[in-house]
């Protein structure tokens, strides 16, 4: 045997050794961040329903969306006036699925609009709603940047996981349909069967999230990944506005909007979605929309507009961007569930249950295996 055949076959008792400790790294990451990662994912199977539990909580956020140009630039002035000054950063405007304004504040509060009126509805925050305390859970274990980057180190980690178990699992050609076999006893074959049968069948959704709630957290390096790959060149740059002692005119802003997004403007066939206020030193806002091929809730594509003179001073359409930009903004749509409707929202509800599922029967493999 030559040096590089032995290098490529590597002796039995080394391949053993190898596959026993990936079997204890396995067991032990399973038990230890195996458990926030359960958590983290049931967290996901609730907020894939988050807006339909705010509807159906708080039944003063159902409204007629259906208000007059006049109504809705009224609206906006009021709720921009009595609110920007409280920390207010960014305004969704109303929509047949959330037929309210909802701005967003410091700290994850949130504040409700009435459509035509600007008159406040509703607060909601991580200490009085549960569902915002699950989101700050699920994006920042709630504890700010730091768990953040904790919260990558478990996305990480699940990855290694479901792959390692993948390797673990992979079996002989002959007892291919032994391994996918679900066993009712006894109770180690049971929990053993249970654990990678279902862990195989739910594989690519399961990993899917994983990967992709990771490459969230780690956004700058995910987004650079993609333009590499697939050549992408610069992102356009938004235009820099000098902030002015003249008042915002949001009438005029939201006739600029409109312009853009009506047939001819530069984002024709647009929503509408977020305005974005003015940042300290700035008087540049920024508008997001959503065209008809994106598939993220609230769009990538902006218009920039001079609230003073009311008029678009830049615009960029998301879906003329290079593929690993486009492929970046497909990560959070496939993550929360908010593109192929429901049938894909269901999937990703379901596969917020899986990793639960794997701790509990991989525990109780473990302890059977090892005896009372």
């Amino acid at each position: 045997m030559t040096a590089s055949q032995a290098t490529a076959n590597p002796p039995p008792r080394t391949r053993s050794r190898s596959r026993a400790l990936l079997r204890w790294l396995h067991l032990w990451l399973g038990l230890s961040l195996g458990t926030a990662f359960a958590l983290v994912a049931l967290s996901g199977t609730v907020l894939a329903f988050q807006r339909e539990l705010a509807l159906w909580a708080y039944p003063q956020l159902q409204r007629d969306a259906a208000i007059t140009p006049q109504q809705r630039s009224q609206a906006l002035q009021r709720i921009v006036g009595q609110w920007q000054t409280q920390g207010m950063t960014s305004l969704d405007l109303p929509t047949p699925q959330l037929p309210v304004w909802q701005g967003y504040f410091p700290d994850n509060e949130r504040r409700y609009f009435d459509p035509a009126s600007g008159e406040l509805l509703l607060t909601r925050n991580t200490g009085n709603d549960a569902v915002l305390w699950l989101r700050d859970l699920h994006t920042h274990l709630l504890s700010g940047k730091t768990g953040e980057q904790v919260l990558g180190v478990v996305g990480l980690v699940a990855v290694f996981m479901l792959l390692s178990g993948l390797y673990l699992w992979w079996p002989r050609w002959s007892a291919l349909a032994a391994s996918l076999k679900w066993y009712r006893g006894p109770p180690t074959r049971r929990w053993l069967s249970w654990h990678r049968g279902l862990g195989l069948w739910l594989l690519p959704l399961t990993l899917l999230a994983a990967l992709t709630g990771t490459a969230m957290v780690y956004d700058e390096v995910a987004r650079n990944a993609l333009r590499a790959a697939f050549g992408d060149g610069k992102p356009p740059k938004p235009p820099k506005l000098a902030a002015s002692d003249q008042p915002a005119d949001w009438d005029a802003v939201l006739r600029a909007a409109d312009s853009a997004v009506a047939p001819g403007g530069a984002l024709a066939g647009a929503q509408l979605r977020r305005i974005g206020l003015p940042k300290s030193g700035s008087g540049l806002v920024s508008i997001r929309a959503r065209m008809p091929a994106e598939w993220h809730p609230v769009g990538r594509s902006q218009v920039w507009i001079d609230p003073y003179r009311g008029a678009v001073i830049g615009a960029q359409d998301a879906t003329a961007q290079g593929r690993g930009s486009r492929s970046f903004d497909a990560i959070y749509p496939l993550h929360g569930g908010f593109v192929g409707g429901r049938a894909w929202q269901l999937a990703i509800a379901l596969t917020g249950l899986v990793p639960a599922f794997l701790l509990v029967t991989g525990f109780l493999f473990w302890r059977r295996r090892r005896g009372r």
